[in-house]
């Protein structure tokens, strides 16, 4: 699939969860080539008269809304929010995530945490049986990152995953940092045969400050494919 397909889907996608969106409304915006769709779609319908308020996962998303002139909070002065609108690195039928390949992963949780609803847009290709084929980030902090790491190989093995964990690079090699100023591993460990342990697993782990895997998080994922929008899980409600 070319790359116009598919950044045409995930424009699909991101319309549809638009749609969702009504005058009023404080909205979680979300962080990744998808996201940034749909941020793209509350500007316009913002500048067409749509009055929200917006909570950014990241600098960048900041960046990109701000740009837009939209209306932006922080979860200090607006804790509850209606609807997160966000991407997923790869999603199953029960609506479980991976996310996390754009590095905004810790904010990302925060702010779905604090919504009613969370509502995922990707296209087709993100839709897996078995999470596990992108790499699992992990959110760690700075101190004792060899010890974090091997912890977390342990912790893995013990739930039946194993690969190589890596940690993430910048530009010119040097480490990359999140915009809270941490570290992420990436985890190449194919298949996650239970995601739900392993999150319990990780979420034991004191230097991990947050995982990419999202449990019970999203309400629902639309869709984009050849043959339309489809929609897993209530988009209302």
């Amino acid at each position: 699939m070319d790359n116009s397909l598919i950044e045409s889907l995930k424009r699909q996608a991101a319309e549809r969860a638009a749609s969702l969106v009504r005058s009023g409304m404080k909205l979680g915006l979300g962080t990744g080539s998808t996201a940034a769709h749909f941020v793209d779609c509350i500007g316009e319908k913002a500048r067409d008269g749509l009055d929200v308020i917006c909570v950014p996962t990241s600098e960048r998303t900041r960046i990109q809304a701000e740009g837009w002139n939209l209306r932006l909070s922080t979860l200090d002065e607006t804790p509850e929010l209606d609807l997160t609108v966000d991407g997923a690195d790869e999603f199953d039928a029960k609506l479980r995530l991976v996310k996390g390949g754009g590095g905004a992963l810790l904010r990302e949780k925060i702010v779905a945490a604090a919504s009613k609803r969370m509502v995922v847009i990707t296209d087709a290709s993100k839709e897996v049986a078995i999470l596990g084929r992108f790499k699992l980030p992990i959110e760690v902090d700075l101190f004792g990152l060899r010890a974090t790491r091997i912890h977390i190989e342990n912790a893995a093995r013990a739930c039946g995953c194993s690969g190589p964990i890596v940690q993430r690079k910048a530009a010119g090699e040097k480490p990359y940092l999140t915009d809270g100023g941490h570290a992420i591993f990436d985890c190449d460990f194919g298949i996650i045969p239970d995601a739900d342990a392993l999150a319990v697993a990780l979420n034991a782990i004191p230097g991990v400050v947050e995982h990419g895997l999202f449990i019970g998080m999203a309400s629902a994922v639309i869709v984009a494919d050849k043959a339309g929008i489809r929609v897993v899980g209530k988009l209302e409600g």
